[in-house]
């Protein structure tokens, strides 16, 4: 599977590479970003953690056709800003991050909308699912946002410990419904 590059009116979405492991190391390990990420994030993270993960998990993953990854950049200046990624054949299928210093600025409700699209549209698939902690406010409100579904509750493990989670669910029909025209 080929990741194409997803522009949006702000955005640019460029596929992941290992020249992006010194941003990820640089913006990734902060308490505020990876608090409820799943817990197989390793904490404290690693001073190779970006490059091991990049090179040895998620780039393997998009080469088997199981993933597709994306950097998140400002259109204006290339600048990085956070990661987007699809997973396909898995019950979790969307995951992001955001850097601390372009949090609250709508660049990931515009980047999840565009790799939705791209999930339903290009990849063909039926439904998207994603799980997020509870107490992941900002989160949840993108998948509220985006006409989400809460369809169950449960409890995972995030780097921060156990928590009571939610499972958010969008059907392909759902999505054409409301998306953007």
């Amino acid at each position: 599977m080929t990741v194409p590059v997803i522009a949006t009116a702000r955005l640019d979405l460029v596929p992941v590479s290992l020249e992006d492991a010194a941003f990820v190391q640089a913006e990734f390990p902060h308490w505020e970003i990876v608090e409820f990420m799943n817990a197989r994030v390793p904490w404290p993270y690693p001073a190779d953690g970006a490059l091991v993960f990049l090179r040895d998990v998620l780039l393997p993953q998009i080469a088997r056709g199981e993933a597709c990854a994306w950097t998140i950049r400002l259109r204006d200046s290339g600048t990085p800003i956070g990661q987007i990624n699809l997973r396909i054949g898995t019950d979790e299928h969307r995951g992001f991050w955001i850097a601390r210093a372009f949090q609250r600025c709508g660049y990931v409700t515009e980047a999840v909308a565009a790799v939705t699209d791209h999930y339903f549209e290009i990849l063909g698939q039926p439904e998207l699912r994603v799980s997020k902690a509870v107490q992941n406010t900002a989160s949840r409100a993108v998948s509220r946002r985006q006409g989400m579904r809460l369809v169950a509750t449960d409890e995972r493990d995030y780097v921060s410990g156990r928590h009571p989670t939610e499972i958010w669910a969008l059907t392909r029909e759902e999505w054409r419904a409301r998306k953007p025209s």
